[in-house]
């Protein structure tokens, strides 16, 4: 039978006079059961990853400079149809629309852009040429104003059309949102 202070060898006991004692078996069981039930609060359902939409990739990259009044002007075209238009003192952000997109790139593929040149000069000594540089899918052409290809031509015609509606919306209203096609 256990006396008050229980001076007998039990499970709680180390056999030492004064008081109770647990096993060292007993407090890993403790402390894993503790574990068990906080890892289980980690275990519950996943959330699912947040799909974050892809940055815009460039489609058009097309730069005007020099020529008598020293143009330089940008357009880049990303395939979400946002474009930003920059001069020597103003850059702003436009929208063009899936329309002026698909003839843009109609545009590139009937000029046969892949099998262009990268580089068309002028004659030296040649004065107040405005360089044109484009840019699509990885292939730059540049081309100066009297040796332009006559199959590039109608994709610079395109996107010097933007870039003059965008300077033209600028002037009349301050600001230019959208390019009618």
């Amino acid at each position: 039978m256990l006396s008050r202070y229980n001076r007998g060898n039990s499970p709680l006991t180390s056999g030492k006079k004064g008081g109770i004692f647990i096993k060292k078996w007993w407090v890993i069981c403790v402390v894993l059961i503790i574990a068990l039930v906080v890892i289980s609060g980690c275990l519950g359902s996943k959330t699912p990853p947040v799909s974050r939409p892809h940055a815009p990739a460039v489609l058009v990259d097309y730069y005007r400079t020099g020529g008598f009044a020293g143009i330089d002007d940008r357009l880049v075209i990303f395939d979400n149809g946002v474009a930003v238009v920059s001069s020597k003192t103003v850059s702003q952000e436009i929208a063009i629309n899936q329309t002026d997109i698909d003839r843009i790139v109609t545009l590139f593929n009937q000029s046969q852009f892949s099998m262009l040149e990268a580089n068309y000069s002028a004659r030296p000594g040649s004065a107040d040429l405005i360089k044109y540089t484009v840019s699509y899918h990885s292939k730059t052409v540049t081309a100066e104003d009297s040796v332009v290809p006559p199959s590039l031509q109608p994709v610079i015609d395109e996107l010097n059309r933007i870039l003059t509606m965008v300077a033209s919306m600028k002037q009349t209203s301050g600001m230019a949102a959208n390019i009618p096609g």
